[in-house]
């Protein structure tokens, strides 16, 4: 159900210069592909980007190219404002998307949740670019179709279908810092049955920060990942998807100890359709994270924490008259994990289960409406939650017209209920069963305008969050707990602007304010910049056998002031403390100097900033840096 059409689009206005005719008609080809995209993550059901109530981000293939990124964390803040990752404990990656953390933001890779996490958010290192061929984004509560996590947005990672009879492209890497990174796609397409591989190794020394700071040195290390999908069309009706995947990252953060990160995952989907009206999905996941402590003078691996998830589901559509679509589904899953976090290393599980339907409706021409509503059940916990949604979209010839309310919820994580975990001998962390679901309520309204090469959209969202999940000091445990605290009301405006000119220029401005606010007195400090903004600059032409790209991208983070808690044994006293603003900026220039065969030069940190002090949020940066990549499509080769 995870497709992509690829529409032909506007005529080509005549030019008496026939190179420039096919160069504009190639580039209101590829805009043409790009708005008649199909997304699936805002409805679950395949949707024109054009034609979706949802607003929706897509970050193409094209896009991750020219952001020459290495995972996700990477690509995100090249391409969208209002988000931050930044360290917490340990250098440890966090999270902040307009207000919400990592545990409030659900990551799916093909529509598929991921276990593990560490600070409250998924280890981002297991999500790297290679063979991906779009990313969804839907901002704001999506738990009527997601369930819980699905707070704050949905962020879905989706492979690149091998369309192709034979694909194989080698890539590598060198840059600052001995960092490497080598990768093979290798996918075929016969009849029935397609299938594509991928390799990836990813290698970065550790290195020292040149002034002083909340860290004063970047911890490097290595990752492998693997991933294999498989397709087959048995009959005309219905069609399998297999995938596995296994992912490796080691850590080196001391001198004795290696930390390392390891997932299997494993999935098998069918997609049977009944008649050009009715559809069936049904799929099992299965992912395991570990985690464990490697020691350099005895060699032992320990594990110390291990997240397994099994899951189930199954979805009907039924379309009625050509045009209203009805889709029910229902989930499963048995999450168990056993952590060091546990008293006695000990384990703990639990099963959830959910119910959903949503009716697609388009009673009237330009017109289209979504509502939909999701209950859900944590065993654990005996806690039961229901979500809905309404989405509007009224389409005028050039201008799209959206509204929405949608509800999300984020029941408590079993680290939460149950933690019993001491901090070096500072204080302990414990859970509380008696925690209440994190809840929020999303209002979004926006406006689109497109013309030709143009387009443009502002729209604004105000999310009401109650019972937000954090921790909180207890004098009489002498230690910090798991709490719920008051409402956290979250506002903003974002502004959008993509524009190509027919000489090959390009541009891409994303603007965002966000407004975050916490009642005086709760145990929980707001630290969302309120003013964010990414710029894209681009150019592409070919002269014979020679093709340049060049792609230019800035990303600005205004300051803000956070009230910090002076001690960590206490929630009594706060500091003022002032994150300056920043602007990162990289130069990105590709070079196909023959058939199937690409080199890429880019210069990070283009203008050179350097931190002054390094703080949690800051670039792990000593300047400008360079890089080069050589990119080999094998199959090009024979053409």
């Amino acid at each position: 159900m995870i497709t992509v059409l690829a529409m032909a689009g506007a005529s080509a206005v005549a030019q008496t210069d026939s190179a420039t005719e096919a160069r504009l008609d190639s580039l209101e080809q590829a805009w043409a592909r790009e708005l008649n995209t199909v997304v699936v993550t805002g409805t679950r059901t395949p949707k024109l980007l054009k034609d979706s109530p949802i607003l929706t981000r897509v970050i193409s293939e094209t896009d991750i190219r020219r952001a020459d990124a290495t995972d996700i964390s990477d690509l995100l803040q090249t391409e969208l404002p209002g988000i931050e990752f930044s360290y917490s404990m340990n250098q440890q990656v966090s999270l902040n998307m307009q207000g919400f953390g990592g545990n409030s933001v659900l990551f799916l890779v093909d529509g598929e949740r991921l276990a593990g996490e560490t600070l409250d958010n998924v280890d981002y290192n297991r999500l790297n670019m290679t063979n991906v061929g779009r990313i969804e984004i839907v901002k704001g509560g999506a738990s009527s179709l997601y369930g819980s996590n699905a707070v704050g947005g949905v962020v879905n990672i989706i492979s690149r279908e091998a369309t192709e009879p034979w694909r194989v492209n080698v890539n590598a890497r060198y840059g600052a810092h001995n960092e490497q990174r080598y990768g093979m796609t290798a996918s075929f397409n016969a009849g029935p049955l397609s299938s594509s591989t991928t390799v990836q190794y990813h290698g970065e020394d550790s290195y020292d920060m040149k002034n002083e700071g909340d860290y004063s040195r970047y911890y490097g290390g290595h990752n492998w990942n693997f991933k294999e999908r498989l397709t087959w069309k048995a009959t005309d009706q219905l069609k399998l998807i297999g995938r596995l995947g296994y992912y490796f990252r080691q850590r080196n953060a001391q001198e004795t100890t290696r930390d390392r990160y390891r997932d299997f995952t494993a999935g098998l989907r069918g997609l049977y359709t009944f008649s050009p009206a009715d559809n069936l999905e049904v799929s099992y996941s299965f992912d395991q994270y570990d985690k464990s402590d490697y020691l350099t003078v005895t060699k032992a691996d320990v594990r110390k924490y291990s997240n397994v998830q099994n899951s189930g589901r199954a979805m009907y559509n039924h379309t009625f008259a050509g045009r209203h679509i009805l889709t029910v589904g229902a989930d499963v899953m048995r999450d168990y994990l056993t952590t060091y976090q546990f008293a006695d290393n000990g384990h703990r599980s639990q099963v959830t289960a959910d119910g959903f339907a949503q009716f697609d409706m388009n009673f009237i021409e330009n017109f289209n409406i979504i509502a939909g509503g999701r209950y859900d059940y944590f065993s654990e916990a005996n806690m039961k939650h229901a979500s809905g949604r309404v989405s509007t979209m009224y389409k005028f010839p050039r201008v799209a017209l959206r509204a929405s309310y949608s509800g999300g919820f984020r029941a408590p994580t079993l680290k939460e209920m149950y933690m019993d975990f001491d901090m070096a001998g500072i204080f302990m962390i414990y859970g509380n069963p008696d925690l209440r679901p994190e809840t929020s309520h999303n209002f979004q309204i926006s406006a689109e305008y497109t013309r030709s090469l143009f387009n443009f959209t502002l729209g604004g969202f105000y999310n009401l969050v109650d019972d937000r999940i954090t921790t909180a000091w207890s004098q009489a445990l002498k230690g910090q707990v798991y709490t719920n605290i008051g409402r956290v009301n979250i506002a903003g405006l974002e502004a959008n602007l993509s524009w190509r000119h027919r000489c090959g220029a390009g541009t891409r401005l994303s603007y965002m304010y966000t407004h975050e606010h916490v009642r005086h007195g709760e145990p929980y400090t707001a630290s969302t910049r309120p003013h964010t903004a990414t710029i894209r600059l681009d150019y592409g032409h070919k002269w014979g056998w020679y093709g340049l790209n060049m792609a230019l991208n800035g990303r600005v983070l205004s300051a803000v002031d956070v009230d910090e808690y002076t001690s960590i044994t206490s929630y009594e006293e706060t500091e003022r403390v002032h994150y300056p603003a920043y602007t990162m900026w990289k130069l990105l220039l590709t070079h196909s100097v023959w058939r199937g065969v690409t080199v890429n030069m880019t210069v990070d940190n283009l203008f050179n900033y350097v931190p002054k002090y390094y703080y949690s949020n800051s670039p792990t940066t000593n300047g400008t840096t360079f890089a080069i990549g050589l990119s080999l499509d094998i199959n090009e080769f024979f053409k």
